[in-house]
């Protein structure tokens, strides 16, 4: 039993994962640049508390002087490590899955705002598909989250929050791990035609939504998942807002909607992928036919996504 208890001490140590680093406009910024990193690569446990905006509390974060300038309409990559000075190779443990997500809120001061309180889109989301979750996805891919920014927003400062949440210990309240960082960021060349619905973190999260308090280990391949959150924004418009009452933010002129409770995700056909996920890649052995009206596009020889 001894052993045992170690070895699970040891398992836990090394899931822990940072967000260090993006990629973006084809240029790899340093470690830390344009990143509140935190001091610790532990998690965040109570979703109602302002830690789950951009981390710190458990994990104090460290301020950063660098805005990072992102193309609307690109690709970037937020890259995780285990620690800041890990390799490639050590970015989470396996056995810690969930899904990945990813969201934008826009500032005047990307420097000092804070980030808590309403004025967040959903941009991104990788939940559970046939067996494959977000999170291995990013840990088979050594460490690296894509994640599309839209062309249609506007442009200016922003606040990126890059996310992964680990479910291992999710079957009783409190048990999810939550994983997240900011980037600031400014955006460039969007058409500014879009303003999306925005939403308060926290607020986002309950404690007991279905895909914060879950038993992963009871669902099998085809098992449905719930991601939490709200939907992911589109420029086509194809996300939906939730249904609670509207706030104007009077910093960023968006529409702040009141979180009802996590909507349930559009099914598909048990051999097809839907918008985010994987359709293929070296060794992917999931479905490669995407749902109407996505198609799959190669991201790199071992992530293809349906977008």
């Amino acid at each position: 039993m001894k052993v045992l208890s170690l070895l699970a001490a040891a398992s836990a140590a090394s899931a822990h994962t940072i967000f260090v680093q993006l990629e973006a406009d084809g240029k790899t910024y340093p470690v830390s640049h344009g990143i509140r990193t935190p001091t610790y690569d532990g998690p965040i446990t109570n979703v109602a508390s302002n830690d789950v905006v951009c981390n710190g509390g458990p994990n104090p974060t460290t301020p950063s002087k660098e805005i990072i300038t992102v193309q609307a309409g690109t690709t970037v990559k937020a890259v995780w490590r285990h620690t800041l000075t890990s390799g490639p190779n050590n970015v989470m443990d396996a056995s810690h899955k969930g899904p990945t997500l990813a969201y934008l809120k826009k500032v005047s001061n990307a420097l000092t705002d804070t980030g808590i309180g309403g004025g967040w889109f959903k941009i991104q989301e990788d939940g559970h598909n046939n067996g494959n979750w977000g999170t291995s996805k990013v840990i088979n891919n050594a460490g690296l989250h894509y994640i599309d920014i839209p062309s249609c927003i506007e442009n200016g400062q922003y606040l990126l929050r890059a996310e992964m949440i680990a479910l291992h210990g999710a079957g009783s309240s409190g048990g999810a791990q939550l994983y997240m960082e900011c980037a600031q960021i400014n955006i460039v060349g969007g058409t500014g035609s879009a303003k999306p619905k925005t939403y308060s973190i926290p607020g986002i999260y309950k404690q007991n939504d279905p895909g914060i308090l879950v038993n992963i280990y009871s669902m099998s391949p085809s098992s449905k998942y719930t991601i939490p959150g709200p939907p992911v924004f589109t420029c086509d418009g194809s996300s939906s807002g939730g249904s609670g009452p509207a706030v104007t933010e009077p910093e960023t002129g968006f529409v702040t909607q009141v979180v009802p409770a996590a909507p349930e995700p559009t099914p598909v056909d048990s051999c097809t992928a839907a918008q985010w996920q994987q359709c293929g890649g070296t060794n992917f052995n999931g479905c490669t036919t995407c749902a109407s009206p996505y198609t799959c596009k190669t991201i790199n020889a071992y992530y293809h996504q349906c977008s």
